[in-house]
């Protein structure tokens, strides 16, 4: 059975994410931006193991706890092509901001299409460019994890390195409002009225997409 942990970790309200099946035991994390005491407590505590490390995309507020948890778990870390070089990369100038720790380099990376497995779940990587090059979403049936493309009534910024405005509309609109409308979106961050939305909310209600 599909088990979803939602988590908010850090200064900057990032959500963390445990995904895992019941049956098998095996589970993923989504950006372990912080907290990972309190992550792995939570897979403790849901009977999962982590078995990889998944990020939506590559900026450090995303990835600043990859290095740890990987030394906790020994889970692979999994991030799209796009961002792969991202990893590693981080300016110190950005990480002194932040407090953080540079993340491992990636021991996977995914494109649009493939399937994340772990023990009988399987989600699909949707690649949504426009607040990053390798910026991506998670689908499974009922689920989307957004990162930082689309949040509760509002989109990822692309005034950064790297967007691009016209990319990331192009990617909700083609990508993500084409999913069913009852699919629950769960944001990379928590800067909503709600922690949590669906793709048939926020084609009415989101006033970046009207």
């Amino acid at each position: 059975m599909l088990v979803i942990r939602q988590m908010q970790v850090g200064s900057m309200a990032v959500f963390a994410y445990l995904v895992g099946d019941s049956e098998t035991g095996d589970a993923l994390v989504i950006d372990p931006a912080d907290n990972i005491d309190g992550i792995l407590a939570t897979a403790e505590k849901n009977n999962l193991r982590i078995k990889y490390i998944v990020n939506t995309h590559g900026h450090i507020d995303h990835i600043s706890g990859n290095r740890e948890m990987k030394s906790r778990t020994d889970a692979p870390i999994i991030i799209h092509e796009g961002d792969a070089r991202m990893l590693g990369n981080t300016s110190p100038m950005l990480l002194h901001m932040f407090g953080a720790e540079d993340s491992p380099p990636a021991d996977m990376t995914v494109k649009d299409g493939d399937t994340i497995t772990v023990g009988k779940i399987s989600l699909k990587v949707i690649h949504t460019p426009g607040h990053s090059p390798g910026g991506m979403c998670l689908y499974i049936k009922g689920f989307v994890f957004t990162g930082d493309t689309l949040f509760v009534e509002s989109v990822g910024r692309t005034d950064l390195n790297g967007s691009s405005a016209s990319q990331m509309f192009r990617s909700i609109r083609e990508k993500l409002l084409t999913l069913p409308d009852d699919t629950q979106v769960l944001p990379g961050h928590n800067y909503g009225r709600t922690s949590t939305s669906t793709i048939g909310h926020e084609k009415i209600y989101n006033p970046f997409l009207q």
